[in-house]
């Protein structure tokens, strides 16, 4: 199976915002064929306008699976099939208790960033399974890492299921020139971390634990958007070593922590241990 290939085609989710439009950007002048996924229209055309005439905006909410279905035909259409797909977009939720949450609220979290990663990921990974190469990168967040807290409990769950949902499809990847892993794209400046400072302050000493951590990434300037792009392009540029990783940047500003290792597990029923 190849390791590596020549810049093809990338698809990125998300491709508005902050982490996703410095990828795409990235990819673009890497000489990639760049679909930006998202929902708001105008700002995916300022993205394209950016990246140039190798970059095309594809309007679509990823929690549709007809939506996401003709995604790919339309991707197909314009540029083939994919070699890359990253799925940036995302939700942070309610920062409130579970018992104080707005159901639908919560439900919509998980929605974009769990169901939207796996439509998409189930839309495009046979085309690259077919073509022998492919390099998935599904963003998640230290959040999902780090001990429950009282608040934020749907970013946390989702980004933790997209954990789990990557090394689901990093497993049954193996040998096939498919990768799959999840990457923390650091602490960075974006519409999400205001919307997260916005609430945090509304709720007063109860979301002190966000507001310091606003307040730390306002006062650091936070990681840059670029570096996560620079980790997106060492992973597409032919590194097929890691497969069901959790990817920091080089030198974040939260130094990273434990994620998981590699699972050895006991199983009574395959070696004969019958107890009663």
């Amino acid at each position: 199976m190849p390791t590596e290939r020549s810049p093809g085609v990338a698809v990125v989710t998300g491709a508005a915002g902050g982490v996703g439009r410095a990828v795409a950007s990235a990819l673009a002048a890497a000489g990639w064929r760049v679909a930006l996924v998202g929902r708001r229209a105008g700002a995916l055309a300022e993205v394209a306008a950016a990246c140039g005439d190798g970059a095309a905006a594809f309007a679509v909410d990823v929690t549709e699976p007809a939506t996401v279905a003709r995604l790919r035909e339309d991707v197909l259409a314009w540029a083939g099939a994919p070699g890359v797909l990253v799925n940036a977009a995302g939700a942070f939720g309610p920062l409130e208790a579970i018992g104080d949450a707005a159901p639908e609220e919560w439900i919509a979290t998980l929605r974009v960033n769990v169901e939207g990663t796996f439509l998409t990921c189930g839309a495009f990974v046979p085309d690259m399974v077919a073509a022998g190469f492919g390099r998935v990168l599904n963003v998640t967040s230290a959040a999902s890492l780090h001990p429950p807290g009282a608040l934020g409990s749907a970013y946390a769950t989702s980004k933790a299921a997209v954990n789990q949902l990557t090394r689901h499809l990093a497993a049954s990847l193996v040998g096939t020139g498919v990768t799959a892993n999840v990457l923390h794209p650091g602490d960075v400046k974006t519409e999400m971390w205001a919307d997260i400072r916005a609430r945090a302050a509304a709720l007063g000493p109860a979301g002190e634990p966000f507001t310091a951590w606003t307040d730390w990434v306002l006062a650091t300037g936070g990681d840059p958007p670029e570096a996560a792009a620079r980790l997106v392009l060492d992973v597409v540029q032919g590194d097929a070593a890691r497969n069901g990783a959790f990817l920091w940047l080089d030198d974040p500003l939260q130094p990273p922590i434990p994620a998981w290792e590699t699972a050895v597990e006991e199983r009574p029923w395959e070696n004969g241990d019958a107890r009663s």
